[in-house]
């Protein structure tokens, strides 16, 4: 396959023809295909239906202990979704409060309580002449659009194949009193795709931050989505790790079954050091009587254990391995060797993190529109939605069936060819001025 970069103006022109002429076909076809979120499949919703009937009108909805979940109390989940949520993100019972039905709601309210209350003793952000996070990047645009809701300044951090650029981050850190926080999504990360290594975790567990309410906020998203039964990655525990080197209270992990079960009824949870859950549990007590205790149980009486999840989640990469799978085997056919465009072919977790020629990102989405395909804006995985390099699309491939999948890789890698094609061209005739 010739690379475009070594191609003549006259091939490129001629090239550009065939492509455009394809890009018209699918322009006419009406299509009406959507891979901006990443969203479970109705196939993927269908497979927790169960816990619709695990709790019937009939049913004991008594805890172990004796917890009624019908009435008020238990400010921080009952003990039974402790230990199932624990087992997911591998994390103590003790250490856990069971919230909602949504991670982005936990973390809102940490960055709220934080504004306004501090962390832990200290000075309330808002007292603040200036707050600051770090944001790695490309990332997950509603860690940064509630970064900014704020009014946070986010400073940009590049993401490695092993995680975010640690010398960085460690440099920042350590030298500005102002950064009061970091955004990580650790495991098959939103939307890379990659998952941090052993050392940048362990030197994420033994940074020095400059301010005492610095923390690290980790989102463990997809801790459990593997694609594969046995090739999956690994990732060590960050808080036992921060224990272990005597910063305990420098995490807050975040995690939820809003991909396991219905994202708009799972259960949510965050774990932390003892001293940190004092300080949640101190001012959560003022917001709740409690969190749907009925939805824990029936979470709990669904799954059982880890190993009820473990097999659910089986379930889920059967669904989503072949539309995966799908898109990289036509990238690697189409783009190997044109040298147009990067990817990452994860293991795990919801999206594939396409890089295309530097100035290309925003003509190629809105080409795909034009085409009948929506995509995440150009832009989104980035602080206030601005790409240094406007090269990075990030592909959500979970929702749309594997028949309009299919369809829809297509017309994005025609509007791939032809963003590059232009690009090129244009390059090609100022070098003529020149």
């Amino acid at each position: 396959m010739q690379s475009y970069q070594s191609m003549t103006k006259e091939e490129l022109i001629k090239e550009r023809e065939e492509v455009q002429a394809q890009y018209k076909k699918y322009q006419k076809s009406e299509l009406n295909l959507n891979m901006a979120r990443g969203k479970p499949s109705l196939e993927q919703l269908d497979l927790s239906m169960g816990l619709m009937d695990v709790l019937g009108s009939r049913a004991d909805l008594t805890c172990d202990d004796g917890t009624d979940c019908r009435n008020y109390g238990v400010l921080d989940g009952i003990q039974e979704a402790k230990v199932l949520l624990g087992d997911m993100i591998e994390c103590h019972p003790d250490n856990i409060i069971i919230f909602g039905n949504s991670s982005l709601t936990i973390m809102y309210d940490t960055l709220s309580r934080s504004m306004t209350h501090g962390v832990m003793g200290n000075t309330p952000w808002c007292k603040l002449d200036k707050v600051k996070f770090l944001c790695p990047v490309p990332g997950y645009d509603r860690h940064f659009t509630m970064t900014e809701h704020f009014g946070i300044e986010m400073i940009n951090v590049p993401i490695l194949s092993t995680g975010p650029d640690m010398d960085i981050v460690e440099e920042l850190v350590s030298s500005d009193e102002a950064i009061k926080g970091i955004w990580c999504v650790p495991k098959y990360s939103n939307p890379t795709g990659i998952t941090y290594s052993d050392e940048t975790v362990r030197r994420f567990a033994r940074l020095k931050p400059a301010a005492k309410d610095f923390r690290i906020y980790w989102d463990n998203a997809y801790g459990v989505h593997h694609l594969y039964d046995l090739d999956q990655d690994n990732l060590v525990e960050i808080l036992a790790e921060c224990k272990r080197v005597g910063n305990p209270d420098m995490v807050y992990k975040f995690c939820s079954t809003s991909k396991i079960s219905f994202p708009g009824s799972g259960v949510a949870a965050i774990a932390a050091s003892p001293n940190n859950l004092v300080d949640i549990k101190e001012q959560l007590k003022n917001q709740t009587i409690g969190f749907d205790k009925v939805n824990q149980l029936r979470h709990v009486r669904f799954f059982e254990d880890i190993y009820g999840v473990t097999e659910h989640m089986k379930k889920h990469a059967e669904i989503l391995r072949p539309k995966f799978e799908w898109i990289l085997d036509r990238f690697d056919e189409e783009f190997g060797g044109r040298e147009i465009g990067k990817w990452i072919r994860p293991k795990g977790g919801y999206f594939i993190c396409f890089e295309a020629m530097e100035g290309c990102a925003k003509a190629i989405v809105s080409k795909a529109k034009k085409a009948g395909v929506v995509l995440t804006p150009a832009g989104a995985p980035f602080p206030y939605g601005k790409d240094p390099k406007d090269s990075v699309i990030r592909i959500a491939p979970t929702y749309p069936t594997l028949e309009d999948l299919k369809i829809a890789t297509e017309v994005f890698i025609t509007c791939v060819k032809l963003a590059s094609l232009d690009k090129l061209i244009e390059h090609a005739e100022l070098c003529e001025v020149f």
